[in-house]
Order: structure tokens, then C-alpha cells, then sequence
């Protein structure tokens, strides 16, 4: 007989179901910097829950805007009517952004941000008579959420193949991780901006009418950490801006305060046409994506009757009230307690801190950038990946929580991380990898 919390039912996601129901780890609370097991156990938070914890856990600001919220207005749509929080969010946000980046559509989630700034792309050429540029570029090695529109342009082949053609017309970069010349790199790699002009032989190819936008993480984050060469990213808005073409950059990661700045487009010096935000937003207290889009393509989309819908697009939740009371609570956090300006004062720390490791058995390569980081690890014959997660099966049961992707272990703290605690993060992985030699 079943009983309420048999395992079975659930189908965790992107998980080896089978393996983990017959070892599961279970967390029960969390506090600051720490998870706590169903054990009692602490854990140090290696990965702000999943790249969005940055003000760390149980922030009590946010724990008690979104308790006073859900007492005050628990749900509106706004399909047509709104609440103030909405709107107030969006004005907080286009402060935020890179100038001339100041309209904003909400969204659930990172993979609905993404979808959503496809979307609006595709539209924003169609209104001004350019329907003809529907093709989408992504990244080889990239992540762009689940979304249909997102895994089209995404080149993680793990995460495509079981789901066949996708999208048609969708076109990729190639990958910017060059291991050959920038092995243990300290930030950006000095070797690969000339990758950025792949895209004119994609425009030879198929013709600039026909590409409507790029879309490309600044920092890669789930592929393993990877930062763009020096100069590639103002180069590829140089070749966007020459054909016309939309320039994308998904910030789910990347923005607030993960580099010590706003958004990676700030920390570049390079601004999109469309920023793609999710995660920290709300501190990962309540789900919640926001794209935030260039007057110029929010403005070519407003024609048409004023009583008819400038685009046919939207969510259910979109600037769910919780969700908008949880990221004004958050945004108050950062600003007040200056985790920003703390996340770039920590990041020369994390980065003496995370190349210690270097020279350690089987680690092939190290990187990093702003609080982001991943230590690559040679995969055993026949297992790839199987040293990764010994890794992160060895740090866990001492006490600290780290990511195993692929070959690599990737670390992004909360912004609230001290010296002491990055000195037991990266003690715990050097153990780690020694146990597996």
C-alpha cells in the first residue's frame, strides 16, 4: 500500500530518478548560506539553490513581503486590468537595465523569459515588414531553458536528442570554449573574439534577410561555466547591429549581481536588443522570468487599432502578485545590503580561491568569472561524468552542496558568501577530487 510520501510518484527533473529513489537526499530547511538535511545536517549552499539564491536563504524581508502579500491580494491577472506591484516592478527594472532597455513582459520562469523574447523578436521584424526573418541563432555548448523555442537554439545535444527536429530553421554559432589555448583562464579567455564572425558566414549562407535575432548567454552557465573571449561579445553586436539582426542575451544567470554589476551587459560594456532574466529575480523565493526589451522593438510592435492587443502573447501568472512582492523585496536587499558591490569585492577571492586547485588529480581545466566558477575533471574510461558526481556524492555527505554537469563541477554561491566559507567550499572539493584519484 502507498503511502502519502512514497517516492515513486514524482518525476524529478533532469535526475536519475532510479538512482536517486535508492539513495534519496532529502532537504527540509535553509538558512543564510546553509540547507538543511532531513537529517539535521548542514549543508553550505555552493549554488544559491540553483544559480538563484543570491541574497541567501530565508531572507527575511522577502519571506515577509511575500507572507503580507498573499494576505492582501493572493492573485490578479493582468490580462487586461493590473495591480500596482506590476507595474511598479517594471519601472524598478528598466532602472536596472542598460540604457534604452526599459519595456518589460513577465514571465515564470527563465525558459518562458527566453521563449518570450524569441517570440518577440520574430514580431518585431514582422511589423516592420520584415517576415521574412525567421531564422533563430543560438550557441553550440549553450542552455536556453526547455522551452521549445529555447532548446531549438540551445547546443547541449544531451538535452535535444530525445526530442527530435525541434524548431526548423534554427542556426548555431560555434562554442567559444577553446580548452587548447585557454586552459585555466582567469576570467575572460584572451583567445577566440574571431569565433564571433561565424556569424557573417551564417549571414553568406542564408542571407541576413532571413535571421531575425542571436540569442547567446554572456557567461555560459550550466554547459560548465564559460566566459566569453576577451572582445567576442562587442564583436558579435558590431555584426548584429551591421544586418540588422536582433542581439539576445540570456541573463537568467548572469543578472543580478552574479558578475558585481546589474546584468553582464553592463559588466561587458555591450547592450542588447533583449535581456532574458529569471533566478535571482526573486531571490528564487517565487517563480518568476522578465524580458526586458529596447524601446526601439517594444515601440515597432505598438500599431495596429489601440483597442487590439500589440502581441498575442502571455501567461497565466505573468507578474504574479507574489512573484512581483517577492522581487521588489529582493531588489530592496540588494540595494540596502550592496550584495552587488559585495559580489565584485568577493569575486578576486573566489578566483585565488578556485585556481588553488589547480594541479589537483585529474582536473583538466578551471574556470571562472564575478562569482562563477567550474572546475573541470578528466572523465574514466568508458564513464564520462562518473568522476563528477563521485565529486559531488563525496562533498555532500561532508557538508557542502555543489553541482556535477557533465565533466564538470560548477559553483555559483550566494552573493552572501564570506572568505571563511569559500575557503570550506573549495577545501571540501579539493577532498573530493584527491578521494578520486
Amino acid at each position: 500500500m502507498r503511502t502519502p510520501n512514497d517516492l515513486d510518484q514524482l518525476w524529478m527533473p533532469f535526475t536519475a530518478n532510479r538512482r536517486f529513489k535508492q539513495q534519496p537526499r532529502m532537504i527540509s530547511g535553509a538558512s543564510g548560506m546553509y540547507f538543511t538535511a532531513d537529517n539535521g545536517d548542514r549543508l553550505l549552499d555552493g549554488l544559491a539553490g540553483l544559480w538563484c539564491v543570491n541574497a541567501g536563504h530565508d531572507c527575511k524581508p522577502i519571506v515577509e513581503a511575500i507572507r503580507a502579500q498573499a494576505g492582501t491580494l493572493d492573485f490578479c491577472s493582468i490580462f487586461s486590468v493590473g495591480h500596482p506591484k506590476a507595474f511598479e516592478l517594471a519601472s524598478r527594472l528598466a532602472l536596472l537595465a542598460p540604457d534604452g532597455i526599459d519595456r518589460v513582459f513577465f514571465s515564470n520562469s527563465g525558459s518562458e523569459a527566453v521563449d518570450t523574447a524569441l517570440k518577440i523578436a520574430l514580431a518585431y521584424h514582422r511589423a516592420r515588414g520584415d517576415g521574412g526573418r525567421q531564422r533563430l541563432v543560438g550557441r553550440e555548448r549553450s542552455y536556453h531553458g526547455v522551452g521549445f523555442g529555447g532548446l531549438s537554439v540551445a547546443g547541449v545535444g544531451a538535452h535535444r536528442k530525445q526530442f527530435g527536429l525541434l524548431l526548423p530553421g534554427a542556426l548555431h554559432l560555434p562554442m567559444t570554449y577553446d580548452k587548447g589555448r585557454n586552459a585555466f583562464s582567469r576570467g575572460e579567455p584572451e583567445h577566440g573574439a574571431e569565433l564571433a564572425d561565424a556569424l557573417e558566414r551564417l549571414v553568406g549562407v542564408h542571407d541576413a534577410s532571413t535571421i531575425a535575432a542571436v540569442i547567446v548567454e554572456p557567461v555560459s552557465g550550466a554547459p560548465g561555466v564559460i566566459p566569453p573571449p576577451q572582445g567576442y561579445l562587442r564583436r558579435l553586436r558590431e555584426l548584429c547591429t551591421k544586418h540588422g539582426i536582433l542581439l539576445i542575451f540570456d541573463e537568467v544567470i548572469t543578472g543580478f549581481g552574479r558578475l558585481g554589476t546589474n546584468f553582464a551587459s553592463h559588466y561587458f560594456g555591450v547592450t542588447p536588443d533583449i535581456i532574458c532574466s529569471a533566478k535571482a529575480l526573486t531571490n528564487g523565493s517565487v517563480p518568476m522570468g522578465a524580458t526586458l526589451v529596447a524601446r526601439h522593438v517594444h515601440d515597432a510592435l505598438m500599431t495596429g487599432p489601440e483597442g487590439s492587443p500589440e502581441l498575442m502573447h502571455g501567461y497565466t501568472y505573468s507578474g504574479h502578485p507574489l512573484a512581483c512582492a517577492a522581487a521588489l523585496a529582493t531588489l530592496d536587499v540588494y540595494r540596502d545590503e550592496g550584495l552587488f558591490e559585495r559580489s565584485a569585492a568577493m569575486a578576486p577571492l573566489w578566483q585565488e580561491a578556485i585556481h588553488g586547485l589547480k594541479g589537483l588529480p585529474q582536473v583538466v581545466d578551471i574556470r571562472n568569472l564575478g562569482l562563477l566558477g567550474a572546475i573541470e575533471i578528466a572523465s574514466a574510461a568508458g564513464e564520462p561524468g562518473g568522476r563528477a558526481q563521485a565529486v559531488f556524492q563525496h562533498c555532500y555527505e561532508r557538508g557542502v552542496l555543489v553541482r556535477a554537469s557533465g565533466d564538470n563541477i560548477v559553483l555559483s554561491p550566494p552573493l552572501i558568501i564570506s572568505q571563511d566559507e569559500i575557503a570550506i567550499l573549495f577545501g571540501a572539493v579539493a577532498a573530493a577530487i584527491k578521494a578520486q584519484a
